[in-house]
């Protein structure tokens, strides 16, 4: 079973200091626990896909009506106190598996060390009807 383990970034339980506040320390150790994660996953065969992503500054958001040119705006504006920061593909074996990992990715280190209580938000992957 698929699941995408979605990152937000926004006030945490046990953190409301922005990560470019933090020391440079405590970023670095982050960091490393964010790789480690993805290590462990790689290595437990259940890591399909994660990935950063680049900030609301740089985001774009595109209609379009499927006729004519589509419209494309910035995204969402730099004020914005909630976005999608990262994501996790993981294939797992059961859904307590997956939230076992969004745990894990949840009490990430922050400032001095301490758990942030990041939230994660935990989706299974669709497929498509059979026959499709």
């Amino acid at each position: 079973m698929k699941y995408m383990l979605l990152k937000t970034y926004s006030e945490a339980a046990n953190c409301d200091i922005p990560i470019n506040e933090w020391s440079p320390e405590d970023i670095v150790a982050h960091m490393e626990f964010q790789k480690a994660l993805g290590e462990q996953l790689t290595r437990s065969g259940e890591l399909v896909d994660a990935q950063g992503l680049a900030g609301p500054d740089e985001a774009r958001v595109v209609n379009s009506d499927g006729r004519s040119a589509p419209v494309v705006t910035d995204g969402p504006f730099p004020e914005t106190k909630e976005f999608l920061a990262g994501y996790w593909i993981v294939d797992v074996d059961s859904p307590e598996r997956a939230i076992e990992i969004a745990a894990q990715a949840s009490a990430a280190p922050g400032p001095g060390g301490a758990p942030i209580g990041e939230r994660i938000e935990v989706r299974a992957v669709m497929s498509a009807p059979a026959g499709q």
